[in-house]
């Protein structure tokens, strides 16, 4: 079972406080560290965070993000050998040219480490202060992905479309991996035909291994009806070290591949100092 660690890029505004974590977190065994993305935090807001009980983030609008990119370009400069991940990037609200292009070139400079995690989004709001429509962000997102990935691809990029409109370029560079590895969040709506159509990876919001059972069934059929073996997707959920090293075991025999950590599960204080445990009562012990 891999570990991960999420997110590196929220609540600090310190350089030097996002490197000793990825730091520390790579030398205990840690396999990636991830991010969270919201360009804003509105003061009120109409919009329901699908995945909590009160549809709201925990956050407060003073909650520092730094943005993902930024920060995981400073975690790559920093480390040798953790994986980067965004989990996840709203990929509707931004330029897709522009995402392709930054992707490539941080999955270059990490030397091959870099995961890009994109999700439809939920925030009207923040597409409002985008100045992107909120509506029919779901097509939008199936259209960019097609068309990013012919730009990491190596022949002339040609994608006309609804929302797109490109023709007779190429960028470089490309990114080191091939497949370039996207991971799609979210459970809802037609987030496990997009995953089984695009998707390497999969970023479950389920920490529960018998809901997260159910949710797997969903992803299986519809891999089978894209005519895809379902084992080729990566699956990473939420866990924390409270659910016990027997909860490690279940998550692995029901396919998932990577558990991913919230920082808030240790509790107030520098989480740099929990991460000794973590390793060694939690990597070192399942070793």
């Amino acid at each position: 079972m891999k570990f991960g660690l999420i997110p590196v890029n929220v609540g600090s505004s310190s350089a030097e406080s996002v490197v000793a974590l990825a730091q520390k977190a790579e030398e205990i065994g840690v396999e990636s560290v991830w991010t969270f993305e919201h360009a804003i935090v509105p003061v009120e807001y109409a919009s329901k965070y699908p995945y909590s009980a009160d549809g709201k983030m925990g956050v407060t609008p003073e909650t520092p993000f730094l943005d993902p990119l930024i920060a995981l370009t400073l975690v790559a400069a920093h480390t040798q050998k953790i994986r980067l991940g965004t989990g996840v990037n709203i990929l509707p609200q931004v330029s897709p040219l522009l995402l392709a292009k930054q992707s490539a070139s941080l999955d270059v400079i990490s030397g091959g480490r870099f995961m890009l995690g994109v999700g439809i989004g939920w925030l009207e709001e923040e597409f409002n202060a985008m100045g992107v429509p909120f509506g029919r962000r779901g097509a939008r997102f199936d259209d960019y992905i097609v068309a990013m990935r012919k730009v990491w691809s190596e022949g002339v990029v040609e994608h006309e479309s609804e929302f797109v409109q490109w023709s007779g370029f190429k960028s470089y560079p490309l990114p080191q991996q091939d497949p370039f590895p996207v991971v799609i969040g979210g459970s809802k709506g037609k987030a496990f035909q997009r995953i089984a159509r695009y998707g390497q990876g999969w970023f479950a919001p389920t920490p529960e291994v018998g809901r997260l059972s159910e949710d797997l069934e969903k992803l299986a059929k519809a891999c089978e009806e894209e005519g895809r073996d379902v084992s080729t997707v990566e699956i990473s959920c939420m866990w924390t070290p409270q659910m016990g090293l027997d909860s490690v075991k279940a998550f692995e025999e029901i396919g998932v591949s990577r558990l991913v950590v919230p920082l808030f599960a240790f509790g107030p204080g520098n989480p740099i100092q929990a991460l000794d445990k973590l390793g060694n009562d939690v990597i070192a012990a399942l070793k």
